[in-house]
């Protein structure tokens, strides 16, 4: 297809992923003794199978209109599935092994996404697209058992014995207590910055490492170490937010990863080619986002009220998204106009911003 045609197609179905907290509300609400969060999740990964489902019979090139109008359902149910897991790990997860739960939810997002991403392209000459979109219908439908497994426990469950218009109204209410509370907002603009320096290098990986001359396997295999290097640092962020507390460990893993950013800028500049020193110190921005990230959601869901697990927790997800458009335009202009290392630490150095914010969230407990 003209890549023309794929970038509009991923443009249309992250959509659902950037405005996902405009019906959060519903999952914190639409909940009761017999639907509950863990509805929610199973509803949304049996739509997520149904919509690939016709995928697996038709000719995608002579589909596009169709293609189009599945996956962007396929997103909706996927991006609603994120939301009511995010609100139930929140709900049940003690405070003290939030940074574990989140290290091993991006080990499994992780895996999962090189496994149906890179893992199905290398057995794609000996496996057709119909049987590669069956097992991943067969893994969503499959996968959905843990859930029903699973006890559902809630810590607001006598709430959810009143009406549904009392459940929205205490629903607002709440809304607007945690809104007009300093640390929301606080919350929100630290998911703005603190991400900045390594998504900024993340964007423009890719052609960073076409332009120092690597081939195409030469790339996959950075790509493939780079995942190695983020399933690492999300386990030991993880254990690092549990053992030292959430706003120390974000704190410093803020300042690590613009360090690291710089050290890869500077052996950049000194150095010819994708030189060791360049692809090591890349490797090492990988492992500061993996860090950062396990580190930085135990925090926010520190600050998400557990009757707002869907709503206010989206809206800090949406903040990262929002980190990631900014930082990965802002890096790539300036890579552009001046070179890619100057972007770089640019970018890096805009990500220590969110050092006086941290300081300033009073991190109260509820």
């Amino acid at each position: 297809m003209p890549v023309g045609t794929i970038a509009l197609l991923t443009s249309v179905i992250i959509l659902p992923w950037a405005f996902k907290f405009l019906w959060a509300p519903l999952v914190d609400v639409l909940r009761g003794r017999r639907w509950g969060r863990r509805a929610w999740i199973v509803g949304a990964q049996v739509l997520m199978g149904l919509t690939l489902l016709p995928l697996a019979f038709v000719d995608w090139q002579m589909s596009l209109g169709l293609l189009f109008a599945l996956l962007l359902m396929h997103a909706f149910a996927a991006a609603t599935q994120d939301v009511a897991i995010d609100a139930w790990a929140i709900s049940v997860t003690p405070r003290s092994q939030l940074g574990a739960i989140n290290g091993w939810m991006q080990v499994g997002m992780l895996s999962g996404r090189w496994l149906f991403g890179a893992g199905f392209l290398l057995v794609a000459h000996v496996v057709a697209d119909t049987v590669a979109v069956l097992v991943m219908i067969a893994v969503i439908w499959v996968t959905t058992l843990v859930v029903l497994l699973a006890s559902e426990a809630d810590d607001d469950a006598a709430a959810l014995r009143v009406g549904l218009g009392d459940r929205w109204q205490r629903f607002f209410t709440t809304l607007r207590s945690a809104f007009r509370s300093p640390d929301t907002w606080l919350g929100i603009l630290l998911a703005l910055l603190a991400f900045a320096g390594f998504k900024a290098v993340g964007d423009i990986a890719g052609p960073f490492l076409v332009d120092r001359g690597l081939s195409s396997a030469g790339v996959g295999r950075f790509f493939t170490g780079a995942l190695v290097a983020m399933i690492a640092g999300a386990l030991l962020g993880g254990w690092l937010a549990d053992r030292f507390g959430v706003r120390r460990t974000v704190g410093g893993l803020v300042v690590l990863a613009a360090g690291v950013v710089l050290a890869t800028s500077g052996a950049a500049v000194a150095t010819a080619g994708g030189h060791p020193l360049v692809i090591t110190g890349l490797l090492g921005v990988y492992l500061c986002a993996g860090l950062l990230t396990a580190a930085a959601y135990a925090l926010f869901m520190r600050l998400t009220d557990p009757r707002l697990g869907a709503t206010q927790f989206s809206a800090y997800m949406g903040a990262i998204n929002g980190c990631e458009a900014w930082a990965g335009f802002t890096a790539g202009q300036l890579a552009e106009r001046f070179d890619y290392p100057v972007g770089f630490v640019a970018v890096a150095m805009a990500s220590l911003l969110a050092l006086p914010v941290l300081w300033r969230l009073r991190m109260s407990s509820r």
